[in-house]
């Protein structure tokens, strides 16, 4: 199930239905009453903006990422903006098409993209509000790309093809056209609250976070310790590094950084059996799902079960054996304990309020050892002795 996973969302481009099959595969992860099993008590709880959903795009890093910059707001003790999700990722359409060409076709093209395109795309471009870009320029309701991936993957590859023998200057504008056509054109300048911004100034003066305070961290066996290294997974398609660290430093910076009112950038794997979207808890079972009797695989979510205890010899594994894809991003935003004392972290996803907790999650801090591919945080919120370089 990994692999065939993984190749849909490296071929989002020609189905780009890679974001709808992977809810669709985790439909099956569910226990009746589920909520009924659980007692949960709020340990921390960041004030955050509300539940969105991102539709049928594979968007969630912008989501996340954009969800994570307005709680930074409210950190600021700032009035959050409602960030426009669509205009961040339009901008990192252009900026991957203009790595897609450099590198001769020889680069993954669909929806996808990491936490630090987020911050990368705040620096270069600045923010809209969504009153003023809500990209839905072709009268649906919620983003639908399917169309417009196929057409941008279709030009971008005859670009590459080189016919005329020399590239002309102007593909990208051409390319921007389109995407102009598909989402909406960029204001040069907007009125907002009656003050007139560009993007730019509207990231610096009304948002007011800044970039460079971020860091991006990974976890990986085979690459130094607390250093920047390469960030080996396929979204990653501007090749930039991330801060590596043990596995158990991952959730020493989450509780550090919700301690200290700080929340999360989570990208990671949600693709197992042991994730639930629609009873909103995920967990590492103690019985592999392969051994459980059928009994054990119904009542998976029904309450507290036993973890197994992940090392970070199980990690560098499932991450290099695919059994850990980078196929999901959301925002931790608080700690809660269960009927027997076990923490776990509450995760804002970006699907709607469909589910059980409302558009929430509940993740144990196992999971999350286990499945974390990246974090996106504060430099702040790290603990010093993390954060050595």
């Amino acid at each position: 199930m990994k692999r065939s996973l993984l190749s849909v969302m490296l071929l989002a481009s020609v189905t780009l239905s890679a974001q709808d099959d992977l809810i669709k595969s985790l439909e099956g992860n569910k226990s009746i009453k589920a909520t009924e099993g659980f007692q949960f008590t709020p340990v921390i709880n960041l004030e955050t903006t509300s539940v969105k959903n991102q539709g049928s795009s594979g968007t969630c890093w912008s989501y996340s990422g954009n969800s994570f910059l307005e709680t930074e707001m409210i950190r600021m003790g700032k009035q959050p903006v409602d960030l426009a999700e669509i205009y961040t990722a339009r901008c990192t359409y252009i900026e991957k098409a203009i790595n897609y060409v450099r590198m001769h076709g020889n680069l993954g093209w669909g929806d996808g993209g990491e936490l630090h395109d987020v911050v990368n795309i705040y620096k270069k471009y600045g923010a809209l509000p969504q009153e003023v870009y809500d990209g839905l320029n072709y009268g649906t309701d919620i983003n639908k790309f399917g169309e417009m991936q196929a057409a941008l993957k279709g030009f971008l590859d005859g670009i590459v093809q080189n016919k005329n023998g020399k590239l002309t200057p102007n593909w990208l504008s051409a390319f921007t056209a389109a995407l102009d056509s598909y989402l909406g054109e960029i204001p040069e300048e907007f009125e907002y609250q009656g003050k007139t911004y560009t993007p730019q100034t509207f990231a610096e003066e009304v948002v007011g976070v800044k970039a460079d305070d971020y860091i991006e961290m990974v976890s990986y066996s085979d690459q130094p310790l607390y250093k920047d290294v390469f960030m080996a997974v396929p979204d990653n398609w501007s090749f930039d590094t991330a801060y590596n660290v043990t596995m158990n430093d991952i959730t020493k910076t989450i509780d550090n950084a919700l301690k200290n009112g700080y929340s999360v950038g989570w990208a990671t794997d949600v693709s197992e059996k042991y994730f639930s979207w629609k009873n909103g808890i995920a967990y590492l079972p103690e019985l592999d799902y392969t051994h459980m009797t059928s009994e054990e695989r119904q009542t998976m979510f029904s309450g507290p079960k036993p973890e197994l205890d992940v090392t970070a010899e199980m990690r560098q594994k499932a991450f290099d054996n695919y059994t850990t894809t980078d196929d999901h991003a959301m925002q931790i935003v608080g700690v809660v304990k269960d009927q027997n004392g076990k923490e776990y972290y509450i995760v804002k996803n970006s699907w709607g309020v469909s589910n059980d907790y409302n558009g929430y999650l509940y993740v144990t801090k196992e999971f999350v050892k286990y499945k974390t591919t990246a974090l996106l945080v504060h430099k702040d919120a790290v603990p010093k002795n993390i954060l050595k370089s």
